[in-house]
């Protein structure tokens, strides 16, 4: 199945995509949260629309996305998981994942404004591989981590390097910026994805391509890190896990590269679809 949320941010509906057509699912009277996830959602989502099969109605094509999953206890980062990634900015690949927060109130919708921070200097782009936690999950083995997994994802984990790197302390300060977690356009089932080890994600800045991987180059793969972070924490039921993003982020660039306010920032992964971003300047509400 492929999961989405939809309408003015604070009031999104549920929906689906079946063969490329978005479909409300009010009627099914949940939202995607950790209840859903905690109570077997999935399946009786999937029952709900076998039995309401060719009744659902559908969505216009110009409404607003809201992020796949409601708002989730936890956006969980993995710091420098490719090589390249660490080598373009002088970092040594990690002997453990580096774990790093985002704030949820910097999660968003996949096509929502990016806004660059008040004082921002260096914000960057990062495209990334985002896991959703479908089970609670504490001390769980690499081997039982995949069913804990309810689905996949498309993250941009924008960052402000100066506040990330230059200000003093962990990188949380650098990374939860408002807007700074567009995820989406939807949840993919693990069904839905092929090898998850193998797909390619890119992102591209005013239509150059900027960044161009493949998830068969993370140092730390998927049930590995879940089982990691759970040795640490309670994963939650719609927690998030983002994965590490491939070489090309500005900061590697020489000179660096930055955004700046009217850039539309593209990106995508193989089989979670394409999001795309305007950047816009701080303004206060």
């Amino acid at each position: 199945m492929k999961l989405i949320r939809y309408g003015q941010p604070g009031h999104e509906k549920p929906g689906v995509i079946i063969q490329d057509q978005m479909f409300d699912v009010s009627a099914f009277g949940e939202d995607y949260n950790e209840t859903f996830f905690t109570t077997y959602g999935l399946q009786r989502l999937a029952e709900f629309l076998q039995a309401h099969e060719g009744r659902l109605a559908p969505i216009a094509a110009g409404e607003r996305l809201g992020p796949p999953v409601a708002r989730p206890s936890k956006i969980l980062c993995i710091g420098l998981n490719y090589a390249d990634h660490a080598r373009e900015t002088g970092a040594t690949p990690p002997p453990e994942p580096v774990l790093f927060m985002k704030s949820t109130t910097a999660y968003v919708g996949p096509n929502d404004d990016l806004i660059i921070p008040k004082n921002s200097t260096k914000t960057d782009w990062e495209v990334e591989l985002a896991v959703v936690i479908g089970k609670r999950a504490s001390y769980i083995s690499e081997a039982d981590a995949p069913a804990c997994i309810a689905g996949y994802a498309l993250h941009n984990d924008v960052s402000e390097r100066e506040f990330q790197l230059e200000r003093s302390g962990t990188w949380d300060k650098g990374k939860g910026c408002d807007t700074f977690a567009p995820v989406g356009p939807f949840l993919a089932t693990p069904d839905e994805i092929g090898d998850v080890n193998n797909l390619r994600l890119w992102l591209s800045v005013n239509g150059q391509v900027m960044q161009d991987g493949t998830t068969a180059n993370l140092i730390f793969k998927i049930p590995f890190l879940i089982s990691y972070l759970s040795q640490f924490m309670t994963l939650l039921p719609g927690d998030i896990i983002s994965t590490g993003t491939p070489a090309g982020v500005g900061l590697g660039m020489k000179p660096p590269v930055y955004l700046k306010p009217g850039d539309i920032v593209e990106l995508g992964i193989d089989g979670l679809g394409t999001s795309r971003q305007e950047v816009k300047a701080y303004s206060p509400a």
